[in-house]
């Protein structure tokens, strides 16, 4: 990358210009904080194992011996640190003749919105690449998958059909939840926690859940989403999801979403001492993904 010089902001060695804009907008919150679980790393990757239980109980004859049942270790989910990094240099002619020196700060402001969108685009893939066969977990397959194997068969956690988000496409997924098993083919107590969309099913999915009535009907009945509290933590809608028709929904899965932060997002600069150009950096290292593929339902939309 070239040095910031004289040239190339001319502009700023001229006196009299009254602002400076374009390279420090005004952020959204960030939003990978609220679907991933956050943990902290030591390693240059973290590995997570499933135990699977047991299975039920058979029978017991008279007089006959219990039958005697062992856990298993199930697939292993592989976490690994990667580090990115961005900076910039600016010539000591360049910082010795501008006329606005008060504005350095803003490239320092632009860079570090530049390190928090790559950290949102990163986790955000996870789910915009939730179908792709590409981008596997620890099982093998897609985040949203109907055949993820299991130690009692193959289980789902995609709508059987592929669905555009209404209340109906909702309940199915709920519906989902409440009869979804674990790996030993035991029915689980699982529970939605929040709705997921893109920008684009925001209003919509507000209409879903917080309609007093049915949604988008003229039937005199409740709206069943609403009065059973089925998503406590209502809608979040994630401007970097991409796919503009699929959804899910986070479940209260004890493991699932994950990142590991092994280096804190950091800001530091130097002189070179042969040329006297200023040089800023900024860096983070962090890993993220899924391990229990049951931390969300969803579907990629119909379309």
């Amino acid at each position: 990358m070239a040095p910031i010089t004289t040239g190339t902001h001319p502009k700023l060695l001229w006196p009299g210009i009254k602002a400076i804009w374009g390279n420090t907008y005004k952020d959204q919150p960030l939003g990978y904080t609220k679907v991933f679980d956050q943990e902290t790393s030591s390693k240059a990757y973290e590995e997570t194992v499933e135990l699977a239980g047991f299975g039920l109980a058979p029978v017991k004859p008279e007089a006959q011996s219990v039958s005697y049942d062992t856990t298993v270790n199930g697939y292993t989910t592989r976490f690994t640190n990667v580090a990115y990094a961005l900076g910039f240099i600016i010539s000591q002619e360049a910082v010795d003749d501008n006329q606005y020196e008060e504005q350095a700060g803003r490239r320092a402001k632009a860079l570090k919105r530049s390190m928090r969108q790559t950290m949102e685009w990163v986790h955000a893939n996870v789910l915009n690449r939730a179908t792709d066969s590409n981008y596997v977990g620890g099982d093998g397959v897609s985040l949203l998958n109907a055949s993820h194997p299991t130690a009692s068969g193959l289980q789902s956690n995609v709508l059987a059909v592929a669905a555009d988000l209404s209340e109906a496409a909702l309940e199915d997924a709920l519906i989902m939840l409440r009869t979804a098993k674990d790996t030993r083919g035991l029915i689980m107590a699982l529970q939605g926690k929040k709705l997921i969309v893109p920008p684009n099913l925001e209003f919509e999915a507000e209409r879903i859940l917080k309609s007093t009535l049915q949604n988008d009907t003229a039937n005199n009945a409740i709206n069943a989403l609403r009065s059973s509290g089925s998503l406590p933590e209502g809608v979040m809608s994630w401007s970097f999801l991409t796919d503009t028709d699929q959804w899910f929904v986070k479940t209260d899965a004890p493991d699932g979403l994950k990142t590991f932060m092994r280096k804190e997002l950091s800001f530091d600069k130097d002189s070179d001492f042969d040329t006297g150009n200023y040089k800023h950096k900024a860096y983070v290292r962090f890993s993220c993904g899924w391990d229990d593929w049951r931390t969300v339902v969803g579907s990629p939309g119909a379309a």
